[in-house]
């Protein structure tokens, strides 16, 4: 075949694999050629980090970091779509790199199976151009943020929870916001809900990550319209989506203000209260005297038809419960008056003062034992069940739903 002088933006090889995305409008060659020279690194190898990268692998990104200390499971899988049943128990971060290396071989893939902390973030970030937080908790974000501005990183950040979604860009641009300057302090810990707790549907998760890593592409490709100093709300129920903007980078920021008091990672587990992980705490706010065990549930149960406060909402009430189970949710006894409890139970002042009370995994129920006490006095007796449902489940009825 005969030879012929060209003038080529980009190889043959390249120009076939990616051509529907060269065609676009201000993408092109030169964006492709900026991803292509792109290091982008993905924190959280789940329902966001599934879809941006595997999007990010197939749309010809250089090299992509995956961080991802968990392993993957069978409640995973209706959301985290890269993983297959046969994946189960493999980690995450492994999994999700094999997936993206057999979409396209020509990825450079590192992968981090490791547990994002202060000790090994600034070595590993410090390796790339571009980080994506796809991560469920507060204190990860505290630390991916101040990461990132210290290395002058740009961060494309996600999250989704139920029905809805959330997605910006901090630290890119002139003037721009880091995560530090809109929300300097965390959280009361108990008020935080992730996918564990509250839920979330897989093609919430779908969008956002996707949008995440159309976010990378902007910013690798050097493109205008990236979400610096805008946050997107997507509301999947009602199918709209609206676009607000971010007030400007805080000069006051302990991170990235003009005094940053903030100059090296720091213990954000103590600074956030809670730990850096989606898992859910084991809390212990009541006397071993004030609970009890399910096994010791299960012998009450044969003796008496006791009286159960099931605390969780009524949509998980509606998955499984026990027969004798009330469904009291943890705002019905913030609220509570001694009146709504004896018609709602038999508990009342006057024949009947003792009641247990079950949750998904013992921690609201012991919230609730607490809130019902301070309604109630010291006349009535509440005992939490430990370890809830979940504790049901594992040591008395493998039947019961697990979810």
């Amino acid at each position: 075949m005969e030879t012929t002088s060209f003038v080529s933006g980009i190889s043959r090889k390249d120009a076939g694999r990616y051509s529907r995305q060269l065609l676009v409008n201000d993408f092109g060659v030169s964006g492709q050629k900026g991803l292509k020279n792109a290091k982008v690194l993905i924190v959280g190898a789940g329902g966001l980090g599934c879809p941006t990268a595997t999007y990010l692998g197939a749309a010809g990104v250089g090299t992509l970091g995956i961080v991802d200390y968990d392993e993957i499971s069978t409640d995973n899988l209706h959301r985290q779509v890269a993983f297959k049943e046969s994946q189960v128990g493999q980690l995450k971060a492994q999994g999700l790199a094999e997936n993206v290396k057999l979409q396209n071989n020509n990825v450079i893939l590192q992968v981090h199976n490791v547990s994002l902390d202060s000790s090994n973030a600034m070595d590993i970030f410090k390796n790339y151009d571009i980080i994506c937080d796809c991560t469920d908790n507060v204190a990860t974000r505290y630390l991916i943020n101040d990461v990132c501005v210290l290395l002058k990183l740009p961060l494309v950040s996600g999250s989704a929870l139920r029905w809805e979604g959330q997605l910006t860009v901090y630290n890119y641009g002139e003037d721009c916001p880091c995560y530090r300057c809109l929300f300097p302090n965390p959280p009361d810990p108990t008020t935080v809900t992730n996918c564990n707790e509250g839920g979330v549907l897989g093609p919430i998760v779908g969008v956002i990550g996707s949008m995440q890593a159309l976010e990378v592409m902007k910013i690798a490709g050097n493109l205008p319209g990236a979400l610096s100093k805008q946050l997107l709300l997507y509301d999947g129920r009602d199918g709209k989506s609206r676009v607000i903007r971010l007030r400007s980078r805080n000069p006051n920021c302990a991170v990235c203000g003009e005094n940053p008091t903030v100059t090296s990672p720091i213990d954000y587990v103590v600074f956030c209260g809670a730990g850096a992980h989606d898992k859910t705490e084991n809390l212990q706010l009541l006397e071993k005297s004030d609970r009890v065990d399910v096994e010791e549930y299960r012998e009450i149960r044969k003796i008496k038809k006791p009286v159960l406060l099931d605390t969780r909402p009524p949509v998980e009430f509606e998955i499984a419960h026990l027969p004798e189970a009330i469904n009291v949710t943890l705002d019905d006894c913030r609220n509570f008056k001694l009146d709504d409890l004896a018609e709602r139970t038999t508990v009342n002042s006057a024949n009947n003062s003792e009641a247990y009370v079950i949750c998904h995994r013992g921690n609201d129920s012991q919230r609730a034992v607490l809130l019902l006490r301070e309604r109630f006095g010291a006349g009535f007796n509440f005992k939490d069940i430990v370890g809830g449902y979940d504790a049901w489940a594992q040591k008395i009825d493998d039947q019961f739903p697990l979810y």
